[in-house]
């Protein structure tokens, strides 16, 4: 019995079920997933049979047990198939209502004039503002780390601040807008 032999570990045998089994069960695949899916599925099948082949134990016969095996990986792929397309879906509507909102233009414009002003700053106002602003950095953490005292810290935010007011003037009523 060709079974028998593979379950034993003859490679002959296993290469003789492959290629008696391989056409048809590709065939049957196609009914579920596209042709290329389906002989990777029946492939996959057909490893899993031969790694787990002392394990195989059958109430229906090795055909029956291959065709279901088949079928039930096709289903799973489909499965998949389905919810990845459900997220993709689900993802794009997301994304497409973000690009469709015209404030998302406006806040990226805004974020570039940002970035601008602030890389106009002098050094020791913009680093000064970025530890207290982005890092949350206390005043004396500051000082401590740029060797001066608080209140040199304090001047140089104060004066970056008024340098970004005036700089993005144009662009306040935006802020205010875009806050929640």
């Amino acid at each position: 019995m060709l079974f028998s032999a593979v379950r034993r570990g003859d490679e002959k045998a296993f290469d003789t079920l492959f290629l008696r089994y391989y056409p048809v069960l590709c065939a049957y695949a196609a009914r579920f997933v596209e042709p290329e899916d389906g002989e990777e599925t029946v492939q996959d099948v057909m490893v899993w049979f031969w790694e787990n082949r002392e394990m195989q134990v059958f109430d229906v016969s090795l055909k029956s047990y291959l065709f279901k095996a088949v079928k039930n990986r096709c289903l799973t792929l489909i499965s998949r198939n389905e919810l990845k397309q459900r997220a993709v879906n689900s993802l794009h509507a997301s994304m497409q209502s973000i690009y469709e909102d015209p404030d998302f233009y406006v806040v990226e414009e805004l974020a570039r004039h940002i970035e601008e002003a602030l890389a106009a700053l002098p050094d020791s106002y913009r680093e000064a503002f970025e530890m207290n602003r982005f890092r949350h950095k206390t005043y004396a953490e500051i000082a401590a780390v740029l060797g001066v005292s608080p209140k040199t810290v304090d001047y140089r935010i104060q004066q970056a601040l008024k340098l970004l007011r005036i700089r993005l003037k144009e662009y306040l009523p935006a802020i205010l807008f875009l806050l929640p």
